[in-house]
Formats: C-alpha cells, structure tokens, sequence
C-alpha cells in the first residue's frame, strides 16, 4: 500500500486542535497505479497505523482532540453532574445561511481524498461521550423555491436558487453545539469532485469505527447517516454485526430505486456539456421545505405578524450567497453522483438481513425526492431493532429544518447511552433552555395559558406564601401528590419547577410510556418521547431507588392510573394502596417528603365518559379490552415500587385500567398545587425496619395530600383572577401569564 504525508488546505469550518500539527497521513485505499487518488486522511499527531499500534483511537479524546485510551468510568448521574438544567445548546443559532457560508468555501476543489473533521462549533465534550459519526449524502443539487414576503402588508412572492450542498459534511451544522455537549463528533467531508466507490467509503467508516471499539469495547458508536449517508452507516453495521452501533437515518437514500431522480439519468446524460447547469431547476420539486429551512430560530412566543417578518428577513437573507454556485460541478459529476446513489441503495439493501445495530429512522413526510415514509416503514418491517420517527412537515433535507433537534429526538427516543444498555439515570441528558422553550411553548402551550396555574407552599414554620419558596432546594426530595384526571397537572408542575428554581423534577411514570403501545401507536415524535426529555422514570423500585440515590427531586403518585383514570364522581378522591414502601425507601436515603394537593380539573374539563361508560358500548369495549389485555400490567412487573410488590398488591390500584375518558372542554378556570409542609426523614432509618412507625408516617403524608386538596378547593373560591378571561386581561396590561396573581394564603 503506498502512502505519502500530503499537505491540503483545510477550511476554517475544520476543528482542529491547535496544539496539534496540521498534518495529515494518507493512505491509498484502492490497488491500481502508483496514482494518489483516493486517501483515508485522519488529522492528527500520528498516522492510523501509529495509533492501532498504540491501541488507541484517533477519535478517543474529545471534539478535535487526539488522547490516548482512557478506560471507561461508571459514574452515578455521569451526564447531570457536568451539564446543568436549562443549560445552552445553541439550537436556532446557526440557521442555513451559515451552512452555506461554510460551505462556499468547502466545495472549492483541493485534491484531497474524504476525510473526518470536527466543527469548531462542537467544543469539548462531557467526560467518556461516545462517539458521533456524521455520514452526509453525497448528492450535489441545487434548488428552486417560493417564498412569501411581507412588505407594508403585501404579499411578495421571491423566486431564487439555494444550494444543497449535501457531502461536504456540515449537514450537522444546525445541531454541532447540542451534539458536540454530550458527544465526540466527527463529519465526514467528502470532496464535491471526489469519486471514490462506495465500497471504499465503506471500509474508511469501518475503518473508524474499528479503532474505536478496539480503544474502548463497551462503549456504543453513533453513526448519524443523512440520505446517502444512511445507506453508508447501514452498509457498515451489516458488516459489522458484534460493534455496538446506534445508526441514526435521516431519509436514507436505500429507497433510491423508487424515486423521482431515476428520470434524470437519460435526461442528464443527454444533455450538453454547457446546458447541465439547468438540470437544479428540474429538482425544484422535490428537494427540501424552505419555510422550514428559514423558520429556524424564530421564537415560538412571537406573535403570527413577527413571525413572518422574521421568516422574510432570513430568506432575504440567504440571496447574496447563491451567486456563483451553478458552475461549480461539471456534469460527469453529477452523472457519478447519481450512479453512486444507485450502487449504494443496491448494495445496502442486499445486506439489511445482516444488521443487528440499534436504528432510528428519521422520515419525512413531504420528502418528494426520496418516498422516505414508505421506506421508513419497510426498514422497520425488515430490521430486528429499529424504531421510526416521521416528521409531517418537513422536507427532504430534514436535518436542516426547523422542528427538529436532533439531540431531542435522540433522548426522547432512549437512544442515548454509554454502555450496553440505556439507564434513565445515568444516561439522563438535562433539558436545554431551547427544550424547555418547545415544550412548554408549542407541545404543553395550550394547557399552560389555559390552566393559568397557581402554585403555594408551605415553609417549615407552616407558613402558605405563594411560589415554591417552600419546597427544599437540596434533594433527595420526595414529592408526594394527587394525580388529576388525565395527569392534566404534570406539565405545569414540571414547568414550575425548571422556571422558577431551576430543579429538574423526574416523574415516576407508568411503563406503557416507555415499553407499551402508548409509545409505539403513533410513530411521530409526541407526549411519549417528551415525557421522556422530561426526566421521566418507569415505575420500578431500582430506579426510584438509583433517583433516590443521586439526590434528585421525584414526583411519585401512589394513585397511579386508577387516580388518573377515576370514575365520575370520583374527583378529587385518592386511590392509595395499603403498603409504605415509598416510606421506608425515602427513609433509607434521609429523603424529605414533601405532600401536596392540586385541583382544578373539573374548571378545564366534565367527565362525561367514564370506564364504566364505555364497556356498555358493544364495539369499543372489545377494544379496551384487548388493549388493556396486550398492554403492561403494573404487577406483572418483577419488582415495582409506589404499588407494593407484586404478591402483595391487590384491588383497584394493583388492576389498573388504562383506558381514555370521554370529556367535555369548559371555558378554563384555573389549576391551583400547594405543596405542604417538609416532612425530613434524615436520621428516620428506623422506619425502614418498624413498618408500624412507617405505616403511621404513610397515612399522615395521605392525609396532608387530602388537607392540601381541601384547602384549595375553598381558597380558590376567593381567587379574582380565576377566569381565563380575567387572567387574560391582566396579563395583557401588567404581566405575563406566569405572574398573574391569586388569593392570598
């Protein structure tokens, strides 16, 4: 194999360390001539033999750094102990106009082969991050779209040409700084004019991804595959079946052969050397969704006038730089761009039946290039351990569009990890401010302008103030409540407590969200995956125990479902079990319990069909129950906690039905939490033994729950502000819905 040092221009968009030399070692990949035309080309200290040699990886050390191998490190709450709640990832700051001011100067030729690069963007990483390959699509086109502009009140209509400049590897560009927090990232930039064979950029990924299992075995590799890249990142895990591989497929090009671009081949080829240029303009339909493209960054809470004022002005924006880009491929390029597609989406497919990786395909609805909801569905079909998550809005170029963070699907989807398997706790990624913004902006917006929630709670010397002034900062703390019909309070809850102190409350939840159908019925992304970007937990004792453990703040509901799910004439009413165990677990650890109460359901909504109700109606029935007889079971579990355990519970709470309740929307009252007094359990150990003492302590916190929804229900009677209307009004003239006031405890 001959190899040479070459020297190449790199671009400032390439991570490099700057305590490292520039160099980089090259290495011909293909047998022939003597000629130099395609290289592996890693920067860095050393050479890949250097570094097999030292049994290391040259992607082990961090974005852009090299450092030699570091055995693993098991630590509790790994992740939350570097990177704190609400913490910047940089999501709505870059937009496309950066992506192609990066790459206008990616695209110039510089004879080098494909190489890896980290972005600048992506700075240092949280200690033992996995690793994050970035495979981009390798198709070079061009297209056309309409855009609406607002100016003094009319409607213009812009045409013009934007690049999809996919291959240059800064496809990630939206989502380096989120990606680049949690993970080792390196793209692969494969030169606009480069022809190498698939096969070869086959063995370059695999290649990679060798190193880094040899440094470090139980550790999963990430490879985020975009269009043709999917089919790279498919084509190695088939022939890599015993590497841990997490393979992330943005509308994977392995549809190719069911798509629009088969027409273009004759058309392509017949045409003059000087006319191919016209051939973007025959791909103005089925490229991306522009109006996505430009709507990132724009905040959610704007109003719909500022909105499109802000959309304009970045598409205007986007003009100065698509001059001069449509000369830049000669047409026997985009000829052998279109032939490698072809090859690709033939050989990956051929070997789908060797893949054992874990997969999550990224589709897109409105993909006119590629049929990528059919052929998401069909990989699912095809592959042992895939998921799939659809996106109705968007387009073709999907990681460029607004609506996706694609560290936010990884998490809400459980794919982020550091060992064999996922734990909710150690793996657990705190919401960003840009998370947290979505989510209770867009996914919960209704329910929190509706709800107007008020929240109380009680200081040690039993005080009532307003706020959560009451509620101790320093954990572990146990909040023990009621749960509303529906959970119709979570969302709110968990607002509360990310805005005003900053505390990341994890949710004890039942298993359906995580393991059930509830998850799996709809396969876009929706309360299921959010409940999990949360901090949610499933419903057992080991990790009630690890939460416990790391001194976090857990919301536990003993009345589970069947309190969600009550009957009419129920409300307000707890359904507990008979054992303490959440007790003596909390006393285990020096937790603090702190009880609380919520009303408010029956001001947004009247139950008007109930469990009862819907098993009289001869056809729904029968599906209730075969949902209820295929769905998770809280006692089936091996061990649980918050329910008893599974030879000891019994009655409602032990059979819970999970069904949907038939309601009726009111005109909004208010939601009203009072969280009462801290109940300190740190030097209580004797409870974990004296169950009676225990027992005695489990029926105070239910009665200050019940005390705490007693109180509510009389105060709120007093509360000026308990219209949606009124609170609408106020909030319009003095402040913003979070600070409307209430009674006075």
């Amino acid at each position: 194999m001959a190899s040479a040092i070459l020297t190449f221009r790199v671009s400032p968009c390439f991570g490099i360390n700057p305590k490292l030399k520039p160099r980089f070692r090259a290495e011909r990949l293909a047998n022939g001539d003597d000629n130099l035309s395609v290289y592996s080309v890693n920067g860095g200290a050393g050479s890949v033999m250097e570094e097999k040699e030292k049994k290391g990886s040259f992607l082990n050390g961090g974005n852009g750094r090299l450092k030699p191998r570091v055995e693993q490190k098991m630590v509790k709450k790994r992740v939350c102990e570097e990177l704190e709640v609400l913490w910047d990832d940089g999501y709505g700051t870059k937009t496309v106009k950066d992506y192609l001011i990066a790459a206008e100067e990616m695209i110039k030729p510089d004879g080098g082969p494909p190489r890896w690069f980290c972005p600048v963007e992506c700075g240092q990483p949280i200690n033992d991050s996995p690793l994050l390959l970035f495979l981009p699509g390798k198709f070079v086109a061009l297209f056309l779209f309409d855009v609406l502009n607002v100016y003094n009140g009319n409607f213009i209509l812009l045409l013009d040409v934007i690049a999809g400049l996919d291959g240059v590897g800064m496809g990630l560009i939206l989502h380096h700084k989120a990606l680049g927090k949690v993970f080792k990232v390196q793209c692969l930039h494969i030169p606009v004019q480069d022809q190498t064979p698939f096969e070869e950029l086959v063995k370059l990924v695999e290649e990679a991804i060798r190193l880094e299992h040899a440094s470090r075995q139980n550790t999963p590799i990430y490879l985020v595959g975009d269009s043709f890249g999917g089919c790279l990142a498919l084509a190695v895990a088939a022939r890599n079946p015993t590497i841990d591989l997490v393979l992330i497929l943005a509308n994977p090009a392995t549809s190719f052969g069911r798509s629009q671009l088969q027409p273009l081949f004759p058309i392509l080829e017949a045409f003059p050397d000087g006319l191919h240029v016209t051939i973007p303009y025959l791909l103005s339909l089925v490229m991306g969704e522009p109006v996505k493209m430009a709507t990132v960054g724009i905040e959610g809470r704007l109003s719909p006038l500022q909105k499109i004022e802000q959309l304009s002005g970045n598409l205007t924006a986007l003009l100065p730089l698509l001059s001069g880009m449509a000369n830049i491929i000669p047409k026997e390029t985009l000829v052998w761009k279109l032939k490698l597609l072809k090859t690709a989406s033939a050989y990956t497919n051929s070997r789908l039946h060797a893949v054992k990786a874990e997969v999550l395909v990224l589709a897109s609805d409105k993909d006119n290039m590629l049929p990528s909801r059919d052929e998401a569905q069909r990989l699912m079909n095809s592959l042992s351990n895939c998921k799939v998550r659809r996106f109705k809005d968007n387009g073709h170029t999907l990681l460029l569009e607004d609506s996706l963070n694609l560290l936010t699907i990884i998490k809400g989807t459980c794919k982020y990890r550091h060992s064999k398997k996922h734990d909710f706790i150690a793996d657990f990624v705190p919401p960003s401010m840009s998370e947290f913004k979505y989510a209770f902006d867009e996914v919960a917006g209704y329910i929190r302008f509706a709800s107007g929630s008020a929240m109380f709670s009680t200081m040690e010397d039993g005080k009532i103030v307003q706020g959560l002034a009451g509620v101790p900062n320093e954990g572990p703390v146990l909040l023990v409540g009621y749960h509303m019909l529906m959970g119709l309070e979570l969302s709110c809850l968990i607002e509360a407590f990310l805005r005003e102190k900053k505390i990341m409350v994890r949710g004890i939840a039942h298993p359906e969200l995580f393991w059930g159908k509830l998850q799996s019925s709809s396969n876009e992304f929706a309360f299921s995956d959010w409940v999990k970007v949360m901090g949610a937990l499933p419903v057992t004792a080991n990790y009630l125990f690890k939460a416990l453990s790391t001194k976090s703040h857990v919301l536990l509901y003993p009345g589970g479902a069947r309190e969600a799910l009550h009957y009419k004439g129920e409300e307000y009413k707890l359904f507990w079990p008979e054992q303490p165990e959440f007790v003596r677990m909390a006393a285990r650890f020096g937790a603090t319990i702190v009880p609380f109460g919520t009303v408010g359901e029956d001001d947004i909504a009247e139950l008007v069909l109930d469990y009862n109700d819907w098993m009289k109606i001869p056809v729904i029935n029968e599906r209730i129950k075969e949902s209820i007889r295929d769905g998770i079971r809280i006692r089936s579990l091996p061990v649980y906690f918050g329910f008893g355990f599974p030879d000891e519970t019994d009655g409602e709470v032990g059979n819970q039905q999970l069904f949907i309740p038939g309601m009726l929307p009111k005109i909004p009252g208010r939601f009203y939490y009072l969280f009462g007094k801290p109940i300190k359990l740190k030097g209580r150990e004797d409870l974990t033994k004296n169950r009676q003492d225990a027992n005695d302590l489990y029926l105070q916190v239910k009665s200050e729950v019940e005390q705490c929804i007693d109180y509510l229900l009389k105060k709120r009677e007093e509360d000026p502000y308990r219209s949606i209307i009124d609170r609408t009004i106020y909030g319009a003239l003095y402040s913003s819905v979070d600070q409307v006031p209430a009674f006075k405890p």
